[in-house]
């Protein structure tokens, strides 16, 4: 019998915490479901190979004994060991009164008949020990439901500010919140909207499209944007108007400001998702215009300048 490194499979480190390993659970769930694979062996293997690492590794005393075997295991390894030799029958459960032990076997519903954990789950957790007959039974777990995207076309303002968007499904009226700061490809989901199927419901996930705005480039949680400054701006200092989303702020211009200098304005960018009163930075790039044409006077202080730099 071969170890299995329950870690491994979901991609997360020994020390990991209870929400590190369900959020590692779901997203690959998520990925192998049967229902986004149909017919796909391999990834019905793997989904029930996370399945019982999540099962162990989410059961804290499951993973207390699990790590126990794994260190002993590690240890028996590095003295030369192979998986022929390892003593497994020491990790095995005593079996209770009765002869028979009852395993509890998780079932996916429609999707498997009869979802079985591995040999090496049920010889650690379910006592196979001393040549023990194990009569194996199922529990119902429910069917994950079925997935369905709408892409949503929102304006940059629409995505600053938030909105709602207002869906008639199934003769109900919904009105579905947009929050602020969602951006292109950001997911609202909306539970059992979705149309039925073999009568099960589904999710419907409307599926952001932020439209591009003229004045402001969005990378991340900031914003991106330019002014324009008149060159003796730009050389003495002053002020300049910037257009944030939430309104206009005045911007102070250092003296021998550059073509291309960027200011940062702390917190006048997007909003960040799901974290209230929280936003991002504008980043402001100066463009300093030059004259295109000068006047007599103005051409004879820049000859009178040019002998003093």
């Amino acid at each position: 019998m071969q170890y299995k490194d329950y870690y491994k499979i979901l991609g997360v480190e020994k020390n990991a915490s209870t929400d590190q390993i369900k959020r590692a659970y779901r997203k690959l769930a998520m990925k192998y479901h049967p229902d986004r694979n149909p017919g796909n062996k391999q990834a019905e293997d793997k989904f029930k190979e996370i399945h019982e690492a999540n099962e162990v590794l989410s059961d804290p005393k499951k993973r207390a004994r699990y790590d126990q075997l794994g260190q002993s295991y590690y240890s028996w390894q590095q003295q030369g060991g192979t998986d022929g030799t390892f003593r497994w029958e020491d990790w095995f459960s005593t079996p209770g009164s009765g002869g028979a032990t009852r395993v509890e076997v998780g079932d996916l519903g429609d999707i498997f008949e009869e979802f079985g954990f591995s040999d090496f789950f049920t010889s650690i957790f379910g006592g196979m020990g001393g040549g023990t007959r194990r009569r194996q039974t199922t529990r119902a777990y429910p069917a994950q439901p079925l997935v369905y995207e709408q892409p949503v076309s929102i304006s940059f303002q629409e995505a600053y500010h938030g909105t709602s968007r207002t869906f008639q499904l199934e003769g109900r009226r919904i009105e579905v919140k947009i929050p602020a700061g969602a951006k292109s490809g950001t997911k609202v989901r909306v539970s059992g909207a979705g149309p039925q199927q073999g009568g099960r419901k589904s999710d419907l996930y409307l599926v952001m499209d932020v439209k591009p705005d003229p004045h402001y480039e969005r990378q991340g949680d900031d914003l991106h944007t330019e002014i324009n400054l008149d060159l003796v701006t730009a050389v003495l200092g002053g002020e300049a108007v910037i257009a944030t989303p939430s309104g206009n702020v005045l911007l102070k211009i250092p003296e021998s400001t550059q073509n291309g200098q960027i200011f940062r304005l702390a917190g006048k960018g997007m909003p960040i998702l799901r974290q209230p009163g929280s936003f991002g930075n504008l980043m402001v790039k100066t463009k300093v215009n030059l004259p295109r044409r000068l006047t007599t006077e103005q051409r004879r202080l820049f000859e009178q300048l040019r002998g003093k730099i």
